[in-house]
């Protein structure tokens, strides 16, 4: 698209929305319009196809907060219907072509209505060009690290900050990231820059890759950094401190924005993702949010009652209530002495009940439960299996 074009096309009016249009009624016309004139809807219908190409271009413009800002300013500028052939000189009216301001004009961009220069800045930012006619290299964002880390079970549950030693690509410091020896790049003249190229897909559309002769950096080194063989970016090792938050789970991969190797010419930084790995605990175990854990009791507090104390993670103990007829393999709730959550409330302690059963018995305790087996000697507690079983 010329700079001609550019000027004089009326976006707006394409895409059927007013000048103050918001970004969602502006997607809204596009969307509307898209699938209206789109070629698949419309086979072998030529002014179909043009119209999608038109709505696609006003889109691109428009719908880009950046690009739909400098259209409007160059259009406040040089008038909305674009630039026209004046009648004359007179009234302090434009009496020039538009050939002379872009190219080909004698005056070299200065009509006699006294406009002169600083076209450039005005689409500086859609052509990546500054007032100069130099190509403004696009700043590059660094790339996004991998690591991993192993925690104990208590310091998944409660949090820690660790020590991450993680390899990157960061800018060479032999040739300052230029990957040049000299320190001079030149620009790519293939991306012009832009560290893109664009291919066609059919249906008006265009996708972009990355440019093969620059690699996506928009710069090519005459003469190559031995170091990062002109890349501009070379290994590095470093060492951060990355607080990992209470209450991650075994295999769970967290993202710390900003963390990741740094970016060029200005860019930002990229992302680091941590997969965490968390070491068994003898005692604890983990459900969701909830601690777990197994309490053995004797048979006369299963069976009579009585208060239990029960270990917790990193605090104190709390005492369990058993109430008269506690079952084997019941669980009961200690309320907020779990895992921690997003919202910094805790889960709770799942206690499961184990009665346990002695395997050396003393003479005294072995008399106590003859006497008691004498005593229950009429119930029989699988009477109830048996009577169903045969039912069924």
């Amino acid at each position: 698209m010329s700079t001609k074009d550019f000027i004089e096309k009326d976006y707006y009016k394409v895409l059927g929305v007013p000048k103050d249009a918001t970004e969602a009624e502006i997607k809204k016309a596009y969307r509307k319009l898209a699938r209206e004139f789109h070629p698949d809807a419309n086979k072998g219908n030529t002014r179909a196809e043009e119209r999608f190409k038109e709505i696609s271009e006003a889109n691109d413009i428009l719908g880009d907060p950046k690009k739909r800002k400098e259209y409007d300013e160059a259009r406040t500028l040089f008038g909305n219907g674009g630039f026209r052939p004046g009648p004359g000189a007179g009234g302090g009216s434009f009496n020039f072509d538009l050939g002379d301001l872009f190219g080909g004009g004698p005056q070299g961009g200065q009509g006699a209505g006294g406009f002169g220069g600083g076209i450039g800045d005005v689409f500086g930012g859609l052509f990546n060009r500054g007032s100069s006619g130099t190509t403004r290299v696009q700043p590059r964002r660094g790339q996004d690290i991998e690591s991993e880390v192993t925690l104990s079970f208590t310091e998944a549950i409660e949090g820690a900050t660790v020590p991450l030693r993680m390899s990157s690509q960061s800018p060479c410091k032999i040739c300052s990231g230029t990957g040049d020896a000299n320190g001079t790049p030149r620009v790519c003249p293939t991306c012009v820059g832009t560290g893109q190229v664009a291919r066609g897909s059919g249906g008006g559309f265009s996708l972009t890759d990355p440019c093969p002769d620059c690699k996506g950096r928009g710069l090519i080194a005459e003469h190559p950094c031995d170091i990062c063989k002109g890349s501009g970016r070379a290994k590095s090792s470093r060492t951060m401190q990355v607080r990992i938050p209470a209450g991650v789970s075994d295999g769970q991969r967290i993202r710390l924005r900003g963390k990741g190797a740094p970016g060029e010419r200005g860019g930002p930084a990229g992302d680091l993702y941590v997969v965490v790995h968390v070491d068994p605990h003898p005692v604890f175990g983990r459900k969701d949010d909830n601690l777990t854990v197994t309490v053995p009791v004797t048979y006369p507090e299963a069976a009579l009652g009585g208060e239990v104390r029960v270990p917790t993670l990193g605090g104190p103990p709390v005492t369990l209530k058993l109430p008269p007829g506690t079952p084997n393999g019941r669980t009961m709730r200690a309320r907020g002495k779990g895992a921690f959550r997003k919202d910094g409330t805790r889960g709770d302690l799942l206690i499961t009940v184990e009665v346990s059963v002695p395997q050396d018995l003393s003479g005294k305790a072995r008399d106590a439960l003859e006497a008691y087996r004498e005593a229950t000697a009429g119930e029989d507690p699988r009477a109830e299996l048996f009577q169903a079983a045969k039912g069924a």
